[in-house]
């Protein structure tokens, strides 16, 4: 407030001043005289009207920045709640991977981008028998371990998704078959140092059995799909644990 009065002084100062100019040069060119009272109303009239409609102008002014600074606020949170919306409508609430929509979509956006790239299908081991066993939530604490292994193992910028209850799907953006196969494996390696104890300290084994084939371009992703789950069902009936990778999808679709 204390801004807006000083300008609006600094502005009824310069309006005085050119009043008392304009009638100290025009009013003489015309040939008319300022008296007494000419002077007193010059100097009156321009602190009357232009301090009161000059701060009021300013202070509008004031208002309406403050008003863009909210509403640009508002707009950025709003965004942000929406942002924050759209990623856990795309997220898989226990483990925090995409769901299997939203991992189907960044797949297919993300393919187009890439040269070269594998798909991989991460399925848990025996785990109906934990479920059977244990109870359902403690199938679901294993799951979490097992998200967090495969989160650990892949590379930055790789694409995860829960696919299916107890099915993972991975996209290694650009990966080689060397790499894809590599990274296949530590993800079976590391899922296998899982210590689980959730109950009476008894240690319940984790592992998973991995498929995955390479992802050339004009491959569909049913064809991608189905390539990778020939590759999963190999790795189960070899007796799990085990990870798959072969490059060649035409054998497998």
């Amino acid at each position: 407030m204390g801004r807006i009065f000083a300008k609006s002084a600094l502005v009824a100062f310069a309006s005085l001043v050119a009043s008392l100019l304009l009638a100290y040069t025009v009013v003489p060119t015309l040939g008319g005289v300022v008296d007494g009272n000419a002077w007193l109303i010059l100097t009156i009239c321009p602190m009357l009207v232009a301090w009161p409609a000059s701060a009021f102008a300013f202070l509008q002014a004031e208002n309406l920045r403050n008003a863009h600074q909210e509403l640009a606020r508002t707009h950025a949170q709003l965004a942000a709640a929406h942002k924050r919306l759209e990623d856990k409508a795309s997220r898989d609430n226990m483990t925090g991977m995409l769901n299997r929509e939203s991992f189907f979509l960044a797949l297919d956006r993300t393919r187009p981008r890439s040269e070269r790239g594998a798909l991989l299908i991460i399925d848990a081991d025996h785990f109906k028998k934990i479920n059977d066993g244990f109870g359902h939530l403690t199938g679901d604490a294993a799951l979490v371990e097992i998200a967090a292994a495969i989160t650990r193992a892949i590379r930055t910028g790789d694409v995860l998704g829960r696919i299916g209850g107890e099915e993972f799907g991975a996209f290694l953006v650009g990966a080689s078959d060397q790499e894809a196969t590599r990274v296949a494996e530590r993800i079976r390696h590391e899922v296998e140092l899982i210590r689980f104890q959730p109950v009476d300290e008894r240690t319940i084994p984790l592992t998973v059995s991995i498929g995955g084939t390479s992802c050339p371009k004009g491959a569909t992703i049913s064809d991608l799909m189905r390539a990778a789950d020939r590759r999963l069902y190999e790795a189960k009936n070899s007796g799990r644990n085990l990870a798959i990778f072969k490059p060649d999808i035409s054998a497998a679709a």
